[in-house]
């Protein structure tokens, strides 16, 4: 056991704030909320309230700044390549 283990943190499974906004969207749809408004909402305020808990939404969309989601979709908006992920 003399020899060194790599890590590749590559590999992992984390998920990108695409990733995340694409998994709390559905989940808002399939509760019956308007998930562009409850996003939004959550965006503004920084109250974790306007998303639900269905799916583990609430805890996955914490897990990223708001500011990383402002940006990703910016960028997405204007068209651009993400810059992060």
């Amino acid at each position: 056991m003399d020899e060194t283990m790599y890590f590749n943190k590559s590999g992992s499974n984390e998920m990108t704030p695409r990733d995340i906004l694409r998994v709390v969207y559905r989940a808002l749809e399939e509760k019956g909320y308007e998930p562009v408004n409850q996003i939004v909402g959550y965006l503004l305020s920084g109250d974790p309230a306007y998303i639900t808990s269905y799916k583990n939404a609430r805890a996955l969309i914490k897990q990223i700044d708001r500011d990383e989601f402002i940006e990703e979709m910016l960028t997405e908006y204007i068209g651009l390549p993400s810059r992060r992920y």
